[in-house]
């Protein structure tokens, strides 16, 4: 059984893989950062690498992770989400940060 998670990609991202920023994924259990990566990158080979490093599955420096109001970005990538997210309730958002001066 998998979940249906709402994703919101960058504008950018969502160009490169002619889609839209809102995209429904069907994820399998437990659902968490990395699982969602996963399926994001199942479906979506060209965002492979874009992310997260593709060997070390760590985060890209400019890339942030959203749900529920939280920033989730530090968290371990493995742990287990909230249910919002599985249920498909809340959005799980890919933001791009901003650097400059």
């Amino acid at each position: 059984m998998t979940a249906s998670v709402h994703i919101e990609i960058p504008s950018g991202l969502a160009l490169l893989i002619r889609a839209s920023r809102n995209l429904t994924l069907d994820v399998p259990p437990p659902v968490t950062r990395n699982s969602i990566l996963d399926a994001l990158e199942q479906t979506y080979p060209a965002l492979r690498g874009t992310l997260r490093d593709q060997k070390t599955k760590i985060r890209r420096p400019f890339i942030r992770f959203f749900a529920c109001g939280e920033d989730l970005s530090h968290d371990p990538p493995d742990e287990i989400l909230p249910a919002a997210i599985a249920h498909g309730i809340q959005i799980f958002h890919i933001v791009t940060a901003i650097a400059g001066g």
